[in-house]
């Protein structure tokens, strides 16, 4: 049996409300459904029938939410996706066994109720993004969401946001040949790893479960060096602020925390970054993973197998650490 524990849908409920009612949408929605296994089941359920015992749990595509709508707009759009979401999992139970909620973080009060109704429709987490509308993860008033989380003892799906807005060089108004993608993405994903760490969240929440995408950001394994003794002397390099204590104020050294995140194998069938990022992990804290339907599910499945990874290894990212992570059985 394989789980993916994160793959993308686009309820059609949903999306008639986002188009209804989200001003800052723009071209997204139609760009959107040009991924035609987003919203066509029959076309979803061919492609997971070819793979054979293999279930899906879904989450809504990128944007975020808080990026294209505000105020009751956005808690509507949430709630609208996570009433499609749990009807598809009831639905359809031996396709998506369970759903990550959505939420708008705009109102952090009204996310972590949010949470609590889709948790009953069999939510089990949630999906959040690496920035609120620019707005990074480790501010106080998010705080109340990760302990939110941190009660519920549920898994927190991190995803990547990132556009081209952000230019790859200052002296041009736009990223340009996808890199805000391909590599920003990562980056994305590794810094907000590092601010929440940094932050201390891990001190004030040691069992809190985030599953980071594309592997931790897929910098991290490879660059431990960097983040692991390479960051030893934070704040020596600045002269802004005054980081010199941020360290010090960590119960543990500060690599440790980073192994505490999750990661999944989504790589688009890379293999190479595969045994580095299990490695450093480790096996109990990788999960299997394709972003499908917007990456090849049998290019994941193959550069796994190349491993020829120990049975009972195989076993713990296929299946066994979704089931660990989410408090379910698969049968």
């Amino acid at each position: 049996m394989i789980v993916d524990i994160y793959t993308h849908i686009l309820p059609n409920r949903f999306f008639q409300e986002l188009e209804r009612g989200s001003p800052k949408l723009g071209s997204i929605g139609k760009r959107l459904r040009t991924v035609q296994k987003l919203f066509d089941l029959d076309l979803r359920f061919r492609d997971m029938d070819e793979i054979g015992d293999y279930r899906q749990i879904i989450s809504l595509p990128n944007p975020p939410i808080e990026d294209i709508a505000e105020g009751e707009v956005a808690k509507n759009l949430a709630s609208v996706a996570n009433d499609a979401m749990a009807e598809l999992c009831t639905k359809y139970p031996d396709r998506f066994p369970a759903f990550a909620a959505a939420v708008s973080m705009h109102d952090v009060d009204a996310a972590i109720a949010e949470i609590d109704r889709a948790i009953k429709m069999g939510a089990r987490g949630v999906q959040t993004f690496t920035n609120i509308a620019g707005h990074p993860l480790d501010e106080p008033r998010f705080r109340p969401f990760f302990a939110a989380m941190a009660a519920h003892d549920l898994p927190i799906w991190l995803h990547p946001a990132r556009t081209s807005s952000m230019p790859d060089y200052a002296s041009e108004p736009r990223s340009r040949f996808e890199m805000w993608w391909c590599f920003g993405w990562p980056y994305e994903t590794t810094v907000a790893m590092a601010r929440l760490v940094f932050d201390g969240l891990y001190d004030r929440h040691p069992k809190l479960k985030i599953i980071t995408h594309h592997l931790g950001g897929g910098m991290i394994p490879f660059f431990d060096g960097r983040i692991g003794p390479g960051m030893e002397v934070l704040g020596a390099r600045t002269i802004e602020e005054d980081h010199t204590k941020v360290l010090s104020s960590l119960k543990r050294p500060h690599l440790e925390y980073f192994k505490e995140f999750y990661a999944d194998t989504a790589m688009f069938g890379g293999r190479y970054g595969l045994p580095c990022g299990i490695e450093f992990f480790g096996a109990d804290r990788v999960v299997f993973a394709t972003d499908a339907p917007l990456a090849p599910i049998p290019a994941h499945i193959k550069a796994l197998d190349e491993l020829g990874l120990d049975p009972e290894v195989r076993r713990k990212i296929m299946v066994g650490n979704a089931e660990r992570l989410m408090k379910m059985r698969f049968n």
